[in-house]
């Protein structure tokens, strides 16, 4: 009898823990550090798409294009150009292109965080110039 009674305290208390770590674990809402750390990882699989489909075009055309192009052209199937209040857009040149990311913002933006720039060139270099 102890025993249950041990293993049911014990039970209790671990619940307890799990429900009080599970309710500050939670995201605060769509400004949040965890939120954006999410949206960061798929604009930068964005940009990796976009600067490999680039150099996809720059392989068949000898030139580099501008997103309407790429799109146009079949060599990127991307049906947007932004998420999650980013906007893309691409600088080319005769050497190179640069594909940026800026955060043009959302409603129910948090002042708090701080949304980066983020660019890929040619030699699928990340920067964050701000």
């Amino acid at each position: 009898m102890r025993t249950v009674i041990s293993l049911v305290v014990v039970l209790a208390l671990a619940l307890g823990i799990y429900h009080f770590y599970l309710k500050r674990a939670q995201p605060a809402g769509p400004g949040s550090l965890p939120t954006q750390a999410i949206s960061l990882t798929g604009v930068q699989n964005d940009l990796i798409a976009i600067a490999q489909a680039e150099r996809a075009y720059f392989a068949q055309n000898g030139s580099y294009a501008s997103l309407a192009e790429l799109v146009q052209s079949g060599t990127m199937t991307m049906p947007r150009a932004g998420r999650d209040g980013y906007s893309y857009s691409i600088e080319t040149s005769a050497n190179g292109f640069t594909v940026t990311a800026r955060y043009l913002g959302r409603s129910g933006d948090s002042a708090e965080v701080r949304y980066p720039t983020i660019t890929v060139d040619q030699n699928m270099q990340f920067r964050q110039p701000d």
